[in-house]
């Protein structure tokens, strides 16, 4: 598998909306086993202008950093968000990304993931990073496991995944800074 070359995230834009929007449509039967519920027109460009404004100003509460995944030609193929940034004793966040059906299986997500672990550890200043899959998602968590993430558990009924209230195994990552 080709490795990614130079940075492969960068902060999400208000302008991006459209090509999201454009993405998540694309995929939609791609990514729907795997997403959370949505309210109606999230998939929309309207949808995704709210979400990224919303998104840009938890970033700037530094309560999330919300980035867009690039590929070789630095065009935007997804998406990976640390969520619920927590300071005090726990310093910890938790990881969620998607890609594009076409981006799959030429390590952006891992280098992606590997971009967020070094600005959560690094510059962030986090302790511990959390990610959760569907038990049956084993290319996710292949790719949490290259990034040096380990299982810590299962746990049921976790969130609501395509209409249910789906089972997730569970994983982490501790810095050693």
């Amino acid at each position: 598998m080709a490795q990614p070359r130079g940075r492969v995230t960068r902060l999400v834009r208000e302008s991006d909306a459209e090509v999201l929007a454009e993405l998540l449509v694309a995929n939609r039967d791609f990514l729907a086993p795997t997403m959370p519920d949505r309210p109606a027109g999230y998939d929309t460009v309207d949808g995704q202008r709210e979400l990224v404004a919303s998104l840009l100003a938890e970033h700037r509460a530094g309560t999330r950093l919300p980035l867009v995944v690039l590929d070789e030609d630095d065009a935007v193929v997804g998406r990976i968000t640390l969520n619920e940034i927590v300071r005090g004793p726990s310093q910890s966040a938790n990881v969620g990304y998607w890609l594009a059906e076409r981006a799959g299986a030429r390590g952006l997500a891992t280098a992606a993931l590997r971009e967020v672990v070094d600005l959560a550890f690094g510059e962030l200043g986090l302790h511990r990073l959390q990610a959760g899959t569907l038990l049956d998602n084993v290319r996710s968590q292949r790719v949490l496991l290259r990034a040096g993430f380990t299982v810590i558990g299962d746990a049921p009924s976790y969130l609501h995944i395509a209409g249910r209230w789906a089972d997730h195994r569970l994983f982490q990552l501790v810095s050693d800074r």
